[in-house]
């Protein structure tokens, strides 16, 4: 039975790979306009920076994550506010506006995935690509089969936390841990992180849990889930590692240093 306000398939598939280009074009723009913007704007490249290749493709990677976190976190909660059912019926709820934000998201996984390996920097970033494969075929599945929507949006709900995240990794690249903002956005992280990632993550763990065994599709996805799981603890234990037990992070190797992950 097609769920209702489902787009067609292809329009569904136009719409991801629309995105992705998108994202591209977003990126490409972002690079002419980094040295020439004024420096009280976010998008202005550091002059030090500038001097190293990494550093310089890490800052635009990030500025289009934080336009994706922006837009998509922003929008997973209005389609919650909009159908408040996708609280309850995680398999069968959805809106139109659910699929192009499914879609939307999807989009931009594939472009960083392609942004990192095009930029060699799979190695360094592989937890990146694995959770960018896990989401991906979780939305993808969502996408074609018309099922699981609103647990997608739900986990979108973890860019709201990105953008913090975001910002406090682009401070720590200019190397503005001193600045007051930074401080603030530290104990932000704290807060969001736990109501936007591991609350919603924790019920929909317990939702696909119960769900388990009845259908091979939920069994499917509560792998992928368990598998984020693991991931947003890890990266939660090197957030209070590298904010709060700042002496126990510097005595690690510099190897992960490069790697500008959330360490």
């Amino acid at each position: 039975m097609e769920p209702p306000g489902r787009p067609s398939d292809p329009l569904l598939l136009l719409l991801v790979l629309g995105t992705a280009l998108g994202f591209g074009g977003l990126q490409r723009l972002l690079r002419r306009l980094a040295r020439t913007l004024p420096r009280i704007l976010p998008t202005h490249l550091p002059t030090h920076l500038q001097r190293d290749p990494l550093r310089t493709w890490r800052w635009h990677n990030l500025l289009v994550s934080l336009a994706h976190s922006l837009c998509s976190g922003l929008w997973a909660l209005l389609c919650v506010w909009q159908t408040p059912e996708m609280l309850v019926d995680i398999e069968m709820a959805s809106s139109p506006s659910g699929y192009l934000l499914v879609c939307f998201s999807t989009g931009y996984f594939i472009h960083d995935t392609m942004d990192i390996v095009v930029s060699r920097q799979a190695r360094a970033s592989w937890e990146y690509l694995l959770h960018h494969v896990l989401a991906m075929g979780a939305f993808f599945s969502g996408i074609f089969k018309g099922r699981f929507v609103a647990g997608g949006v739900l986990t979108l709900w973890v860019e709201v936390s990105n953008i913090f995240l975001t910002l406090r990794m682009m401070m720590k690249l200019n190397n503005a841990q001193g600045h007051p903002l930074y401080r603030i956005i530290k104990y932000a992280n704290l807060v969001v992180y736990f109501l936007f990632r591991l609350a919603p993550q924790a019920y929909l763990t317990w939702y696909f849990l119960r769900y388990a065994g009845e259908r091979t599709l939920g069994t499917f996805l509560m792998v992928i889930l368990l598998l984020l799981d693991l991931m947003i603890l890890t990266y939660f234990s090197r957030l209070l590692r590298s904010d709060f037990c700042p002496q126990r992070a510097r005595g690690r190797p510099g190897k992960e240093s490069d790697k500008f992950l959330t360490d």
